[in-house]
């Protein structure tokens, strides 16, 4: 059975929820899709040079703590950007060196991504707790790795979606079903791809996002008030790109997204503190 947590919120409040922002600059690109040439290098400057402060004042203005996972890459390619969240007050969560995808590494690199990483953040003053996997996914070594590492939190799986958990190993067998471990001491706080914005609106090669924000605002508001209404002490973790919610289209969407979520019972909290209110049960 999944061991499972509750969030515990202040008064007056019904939802936890994480603001959360990957900024992957250029390295998405680099790591995750192999390209390097001027035009995608300058979609990520433009979430670095833009988007970080145009979203920073958003958050500002409504006195919200957020939480930014930072690959390594990014740390050292816009350190004065990221110093410059960081002294806004808001989370930096692990994201890697290279936004490579784990489960296509060997141990050995697996660890050298997650040291390189640290090492990165170190340089700008971040001392991360959690972790969030590129592209989300795990190795059979990303668990015992995050346990080597002393992480408290990681946020890239997709076993519960208003609850934090403790993550168990699955054993895949096609043959007799799969099988599950004890619970780790790493504590999942779960995404989903639905409140992604990357798969929504932004535009791959061939493969082509680019709806109306409209339409996975709707989504999002139908996650949240389905959390306001049924569950008791949840959360909901939205993931953001600055490259993607910080264009202009998007990012007035979110505002009125905020607005509404700031009206009907949502207390906004980083990853960490979410992690640190979670009381666990059964």
């Amino acid at each position: 059975m999944q061991y499972t947590g509750k969030v515990k919120l202040s008064e007056g409040k019904n939802l936890a929820v994480n603001l959360g922002f990957d900024f992957d600059a250029a390295s998405v690109w680099m790591g995750a899709y192999g390209k390097t040439s001027p035009v995608y290098m300058s979609r990520g400057e433009f979430g670095a040079e833009v988007a970080v402060p145009r979203i920073l004042d958003l958050l500002d203005d409504y006195g919200i703590k957020s939480t930014f996972c930072v690959p390594g890459h990014t740390a050292d390619t816009h350190p004065d950007t990221v110093k410059e969240i960081i002294k806004r007050g808001h989370e930096i969560c692990h994201h890697s060196y290279d936004h490579l995808d784990p489960s296509e590494q060997n141990y050995d690199d697996e660890i050298r991504e997650i040291e390189k990483g640290f090492e990165a953040l170190d340089r700008v003053g971040a001392k991360p707790v959690g972790y969030r996997s590129p592209g989300w996914d795990f190795s059979e070594n990303t668990l015992s790795i995050l346990e080597k590492y002393g992480f408290k939190y990681d946020s890239s799986l997709m076993g519960n979606d208003f609850h934090p958990y403790m993550i168990r190993p699955c054993t895949v067998n096609m043959e007799c079903g799969n099988s599950f471990g004890e619970p780790s001491k790493i504590m999942e706080l779960p995404v989903s791809w639905y409140l992604d914005d990357f798969p929504h609106s932004e535009f791959v090669m061939t493969r082509t996002g680019m709806k109306a924000p409209s339409q996975y605002y709707e989504i999002w508001k139908n996650h949240f008030d389905y959390g306001t209404s049924h569950i008791k002490g949840g959360m909901m973790a939205l993931t953001m790109h600055p490259q993607v919610t910080g264009r202009a289209h998007n990012i007035i969407v979110l505002e009125s997204f905020i607005a509404y979520m700031a009206e009907n019972g949502a207390e906004f909290l980083t990853l960490g503190q979410i992690a640190d209110r979670t009381e666990m049960d059964r």
